[in-house]
């Protein structure tokens, strides 16, 4: 990636508490170096704000530590909320996932270059992935791209 590229990037929940799971350090701490570097914007959701509030301790911390950092936010809006919902009725998703289907929603309208989770059975494994994107083709809506630790594409 160019030093002049900054690929706008929209994180999940599962990405922040990834910071402290050994599983996935050889993805995620290059992922924040990238962030720190100003190479990433993070979008981050109010749902993922919200979330961080139940957090533990260290975990708010370093999420506290990223909004220092040039961070982009975005809201539930009725129309991600509405998306959202055709997720669940073309059950690309189920009930129980709404918050995921409502990441995936925001991360679509916010028009993010990559969505990046540690969620690999709701959010990033290709048959969901495929499954979100036929739901924007039918649509208008852009296709979303997803990374993860399985993932190439190196950010």
């Amino acid at each position: 990636m160019g030093k002049n590229m900054i690929r706008r990037v929209y994180v999940d929940t599962s990405v922040i508490g990834g910071q402290f799971d050994k599983e996935f350090d050889w993805q995620t701490e290059p992922f924040w170096s990238a962030v720190r570097r100003r190479d990433i914007t993070i979008i981050v959701s109010d749902i993922l704000r919200g979330k961080m509030m139940g957090a533990p301790s260290h975990v708010r911390a370093f999420f506290d530590d990223l909004l220092l950092l040039p961070v982009e936010y975005v809201q539930l809006t009725s129309e991600a909320g509405d998306l959202a919902g055709k997720y669940i009725s073309e059950k690309v998703v189920g009930e129980s996932c709404l918050d995921d289907a409502r990441h995936i929603a925001m991360a679509t309208l916010a028009r993010a270059d990559v969505l990046v989770s540690w969620n690999f059975k709701h959010i990033v494994n290709v048959g969901r992935i495929r499954a979100y994107n036929s739901v924007h083709l039918r649509l208008g809506y852009l296709m979303i791209e997803n990374q993860n630790t399985s993932g190439g594409g190196g950010l």
